[in-house]
């Protein structure tokens, strides 16, 4: 009976940290509130990155924490401050309520971003409504106040990076299976010895 009775408490145990590396809590209600934005000037301070490319890809992620967030790889055509590569992969949020900007595939686009962990784990280069960034059709006005871009220094191929974006949740939530299996295959076999 004895044996029975850990046994189970055991299988509960299991499942119970299953449930909680696999289903993330809801996210929190947000809402996107930006003030008016800046100058271009002021704008180009604030950023770390400012550049002018096309979005090659738009790929959605699902974060630890259960948001839903996006990553765009872009191949930059100008560039005035903070990306000397021919390609860059930027965050962003679904859009709405989380601030994300909606990039479109095939589009071109006057970016401004700043490293952030607001959309991912770890700090990535992000871009969000609050800023200037806008299609390229939209942005002759600070096209004319930027001037000319330098073209990108050092060609790099990023495409297929996406994809492998939450491979290490992945391969941390197989590691913790088989440690977690390997423990109770080890207690219920001792518990049978008994």
């Amino acid at each position: 009976m004895r044996g029975a009775i850990s046994h189970k408490f055991l299988l509960a145990i299991m499942f119970s940290l299953v449930f909680i590396v696999f289903v993330p809590a809801p996210p929190a209600a947000v809402a996107c509130s930006c003030v008016e934005p800046g100058t271009v000037e002021d704008e180009l301070a604030r950023s770390e990155a400012a550049f002018a490319g096309n979005v090659l890809e738009v790929k959605q992620h699902k974060s630890l924490n259960g948001y839903m967030t996006k990553s765009i790889l872009f191949e930059v055509s100008e560039s005035w401050k903070g990306v000397d590569e021919s390609q860059v992969i930027i965050r962003t949020g679904q859009g709405g309520g989380d601030c994300g900007y909606n990039f479109q595939e095939g589009i071109d686009y006057l970016v401004y971003a700043n490293s952030s962990s607001m959309y991912g784990d770890g700090e990535d280069l992000v871009s969000i409504i609050c800023s200037r960034t806008t299609t390229l059709a939209n942005a002759q006005e600070d096209l004319a106040i930027l001037g000319q871009g330098d073209a990108p220094q050092k060609h790099v191929n990023l495409e297929g990076e996406l994809d492998g974006m939450n491979v290490y949740v992945w391969a941390l939530a197989i590691v913790l299976l088989g440690i977690i299996g390997f423990w109770i295959r080890r207690r219920f076999m001792v518990s049978k010895k008994r």
